[in-house]
């Protein structure tokens, strides 16, 4: 009776809604189910070598169009292309072109693995002959690339390395080791894939004459098990290797195998303590590797310079963090083969600098106090850099470009906003993405003087929708804590809002090392919620705590060894910031995230219980020896060596602190964020005698989607909003 009553007050209450404003309602059917708003995006988008064109993936085809018209060029590539003996099993799910684009790599009925891996069948399809070769018969394999001339392709298939000679139609079997659960050979180990963001790893050097390949081999590794529901008389179990803190890590070594003479390398890395390899990389000469070497801690990284001919590896720079160092992909070598650029935040704040390959620092590229965000490459030929800061401020993110040789930095997209961009491979061109916070992406074309060469999809539908269901304003706001550190907000007021009314607050949050929510960009389908939350009354807010990310590495450090408290701290005080504004009922406010967020959602409902009415929480870790070793050690060390940061700090223990409604929700079937987290922290409130509310997902991964799912996830969540707040 009173979910029914709680029902019928919503839906006259949407009605009303409806009838005051005159807009159209939101619905989660129109959010979930028929997607009315989804902006539009462009899709396989790849800038030709020719600089004046570009290629998409359409409908089982590989489209050119004229950069500066959009006109439809020709089909590169079309199933209807193939011969009655050439097909592809399943639909075309990607593509890349080798060999000047003579050949092109189809990648067809891809299947995902884990968040980065997937295994699909590959072709080669050559557009002179028109001609297409499986790369594996029958096989579906992982991370088919082919050697730089395009003469060779390179797999993995069972955790073993292979290569294909094209031209004589031989393949050759690289490592024989590998074996599920023991040894894997050219793709990462789980927890490689999920923390250092890799899951190929093997690379051509630059002529095609060596592999250099990673191996983990992970058989004292601790197991993990998942249980699957697929309507069989026995579950189907999933087991696989996963190291949680203070568990025993994958060893790991780096290989070079020569083509030519068929031997395997391994390279020389001396070492008393265990030590990780997130990134090994080849320089502009052939014989040259730099591999990444870094400690357990992630506070030492030294780059190793190999000669791929001998595997010795000597020391040629070395990067000390009193907290942790990052990593990223933020490297480019120079055609001049001795030099370098390179992102480091040693000076504070995340910057580029030029090195050489003996280690010496040329120059600082760029400076002040703000954070490069991306690197995206250098034009040699004028010399000239082009990158993403947030030098403005830190929710906002621009284009620049830098003269190396004049020093000259020049601001190339710059409209308020985020901004983020592609290249040509000659520079002439780029395209820039762009949205706001209101504002739904752009993407435009723009010469290299910055000139608007045509816009691809500017989503002016999707603004026009806005108005007809009469969106409010997402606003920015900041405010400042008792420790006088200033925090950033966005807010959405309640429609048809009344300053002499009192409105329940909604906040949003995710939280983590580094990440941030509070930005001017578009926020996708959660935008369309908060809309309709705020429809029907209430007032929703997010506030990005210390530890997040774009100002600077003390900000975003101070976190270290205690994840959760000063973060838990600043959401309770964002909170009552809120709960002091005239038109808001300090009595209900409630809190949403997910993964870190549902972690940061559960401690605050638990030790801000004075604060908060209610919490969701979906997929979250709530005590932090269940997750990961990278990731939690990085920010938290070990159990053993960090007690306090592990005991004041995780949600299952101050479960007897519940005194409003809580909501647990987890994907059953998560690799990620184990649902063992919510099942431990069930026993903790039962245990305690908390009265709580919780939906499960058979099956789900961390991301819990698929069909109807986010649909029936986001109805389960309204309702116990509409009920609870």
């Amino acid at each position: 009776m009173r979910i029914f009553a709680t029902l019928c007050l919503f839906a006259c209450f949407v009605a009303s809604s409806a009838i005051v404003t005159g807009q159209d309602s939101i619905t989660l059917e129109k959010i979930w189910s028929d997607y009315t708003f989804a902006n539009k995006r462009v899709p396989g988008f790849n800038f030709m070598a020719d600089g004046q064109s570009y290629s998409r993936l359409e409908k089982n085809a590989i489209v050119r169009y004229d950069l500066l018209s959009g006109k439809q060029e020709e089909d590169i590539f079309s199933t209807k292309m193939l011969s009655a003996s050439d097909t592809l099993a399943g639909d075309l799910d990607s593509y890349t072109f080798y060999d000047d684009e003579k050949l092109i790599m189809l990648e067809s009925d891809k299947e995902a693995i884990y968040r980065r891996s997937s295994k699909a069948y590959y072709y080669m399809y050559n557009r002179s002959s028109k001609s297409l070769t499986p790369i594996s018969e029958g096989n579906k394999i992982m991370y088919a690339t082919p050697s730089p001339a395009g003469d060779m392709v390179a797999y993995v298939l069972d955790n073993n390395l292979y290569c294909l000679d094209l031209k004589t139609s031989k393949t050759k079997q690289i490592t024989s080791d590998g074996k599920i659960n023991e040894i894997i050979n050219g793709s990462a180990d789980w927890v490689y894939e999920e923390e250092f963001s890799f899951a190929k790893a093997f690379h051509w050097n630059g002529d095609g004459s060596k592999i250099a390949f990673m191996r983990f081999d992970e058989r004292e590794v601790p197991e993990f098990t998942m249980t699957n529901y697929r309507n069989e008389l026995y579950p189907e179990y999933v087991t696989f290797k996963y190291p949680k803190v203070g568990e025993n890590n994958a060893v790991v070594s780096a290989h070079i195998y020569d083509i030519k003479s068929t031997k395997t390398t391994k390279i020389q890395i001396n070492s008393a303590e265990e030590f990780y390899i997130p990134r090994i990389k080849w320089t502009q000469r052939n014989d040259k590797l730099l591999l990444y070497k870094m400690n357990r801690h992630q506070n030492i990284l030294e780059l190793l310079a190999v000669d791929a001919n001998s595997g010795k590896a000597n020391l040629m720079m070395k990067e000390t963090s009193k907290y942790y160092i990052d990593i990223t992909d933020d490297i480019r070598f120079l055609k001049n083969g001795n030099d370098f650029i390179w992102s480091s935040e040693k000076s504070g704040y995340n910057h580029l600098y030029l090195y050489n390959l003996n280690g010496r620092e040329q120059k600082q590229l760029t400076s002040g106090n703000y954070d490069v965000i991306n690197f995206y490459g250098i034009d040699e030929d004028n010399n000239t850099i082009y990158y993403r800061a947030a030098e403005k401020n830190a929710l906002e993110k621009q284009i620049y470009s830098l003269n190396l040789n004049t020093n000259q930095k020049k601001v190339i997209r710059d409209e308020a906003g985020t901004h983020s961009a592609q290249f040509s491979s000659t520079y002439d061109y780029y395209v820039d993405t762009h949205s706001t916070i209101n504002t739904p992406p752009s993407y435009k074309v723009y010469n290299r003087k910055g000139e608007l060469v045509r816009t691809i999809e500017d989503n002016n539908k999707l603004q026009a929708i806005q108005k007809d269901y009469g969106t409010q304003e997402v606003e920015f706001f900041d405010f400042k804590t008792k420790d006088g550190v200033t925090l950033n907000g966005w807010m959405i007021a309640p429609a048809n809002f009344d300053k002499t009314k009192k409105y329940p607050v909604f906040m949003y949050l995710y939280g983590g090392p580094g990440s941030q929510q509070v930005v001017d960009t578009w926020k996708g389908q959660n935008y369309w919620w908060f809309q309709m939350l705020s429809q029907q009354g209430y007032l929703i807010a997010c506030v990005d705590n210390r530890g997040t990310g774009a100002r600077g590495e003390e900000f975003k450090k101070q976190t270290y060894l205690k994840l959760g408290d000063l973060e838990t701290q600043d959401q309770i005080e964002a909170a009552r910031y809120l709960a002091d504004l005239p038109y808001t009922d300090a009595s209900r406010i409630g809190i949403f995230g997910w993964s870190y967020g549902g972690y940061m959602s559960s401690l605050c409902l638990l030790k801000g219980n004075d604060v908060f009415k209610a919490a969701i929480a979906v997929a979250p870790v709530t005590n932090w020896r269940w997750y990961d070793s990278i990731y939690t050690e990085r920010y938290m060390q070990t159990e053993e060596e960090n007690p306090d940061g592990f005991a004041n700090n995780s949600p299952i223990n101050f479960a007897d602190r519940l005194k409003g409604n809580y909501l647990l929700i987890h994907g059953m079937g998560d690799d990620n964020v184990h649902w063992q987290n919510s099942v431990e922290m069930a026993n903790a409130l039962i245990k305690a005698n908390k009265q709580f509310d919780t939906y499960y997902y058979p099956n789900r991964n961390h991301g819990i989607f698929g069909g109807n799912t986010r649909l029936h996830l986001y109805t389960k969540m309204t309702n116990f909003l509409l009920e609870k707040l």
